[in-house]
């Protein structure tokens, strides 16, 4: 009876002795353990988020402010414009300083000009207006492809390193140093992919608000030429 309770002992502790132990590791510990070119390759895609978030919010501002206009605008335009005040109507667009306010500005400033030629100017002014709009969004849609590729790559390099310290070791490499080196490596895909995702959507969500600033800028365009070809 007492060698048989020793024997059950023993076996339970030996039990105990090969039962895997769950390890859990934090960001910074993946970091440190994913090797030089990891590292290299988290903290540059870590960096394009940085500038993907810097141009984000710095557009989403500006893009904000352009499309507020007051929703009495055009009717003191077309006031200002019926009574001959153009110095008024170039004042008021002045003080709403927004693409759209910029838009009309340069068509009274041709006011006594062919309609044609009011039109091309306005035209033009609209192409400066929408590049600025557009400024750096560009540099999302950048990121948005090139984060995921860069984390392609450091996991390709992780899993070149892997194989080579297997090849180095005649074969005899254990497993947990090969799934541990897999693994840290797919991290560079993880972080690539969630930055492309964000800046993907960052992208997106700006040229929504940007074509919302364009189709303003073209009503008003609209509305200031039809007040042009209205009879005296």
């Amino acid at each position: 009876m007492f060698i048989s309770l020793q024997q059950t002992v023993q076996a339970t502790q030996e039990i105990l002795e090969v039962a895997p132990i769950e390890k859990s590791m934090s960001i910074a510990q993946l970091l440190k353990d994913s090797g030089l070119s990891g590292q290299i390759i988290i903290y540059i895609i870590i960096g394009l988020l940085a500038v993907g978030l810097f141009i984000y919010f710095e557009r989403l501002s500006a893009i904000n402010a352009a499309s507020k206009v007051d929703k009495n605008f055009m009717n003191q335009i077309r006031d200002y414009v019926s009574n001959g005040k153009l110095d008024t109507a170039k004042m008021l667009c002045a003080q709403n300083n927004t693409p759209a306010a910029r838009l009309v500005e340069k068509g009274i400033s041709r006011i006594g000009k062919p309609l044609e030629d009011i039109n091309k100017a306005i035209e033009n002014a609209g192409s400066l207006e929408i590049y600025k709009l557009e400024k750096n969004v560009s540099v999302l849609a950048t990121i948005a492809g090139a984060a995921p590729m860069l984390g392609f790559l450091g996991t390709v390099v992780g899993m070149i390193i892997a194989f080579h310290n297997m090849a180095s070791s005649g074969g005899q490499a254990e497993m947990g140093v090969l799934a541990g080196g897999i693994y840290t490596a797919m991290t560079t895909t993880v972080a690539g992919l969630v930055v492309g995702i964000i800046a993907y959507v960052a992208y997106n969500h700006l040229v929504v608000k940007t074509n919302k600033v364009v189709h303003i800028m073209e009503a008003n365009s609209v509305e200031f030429l039809d007040l042009l070809n209205e009879p005296i």
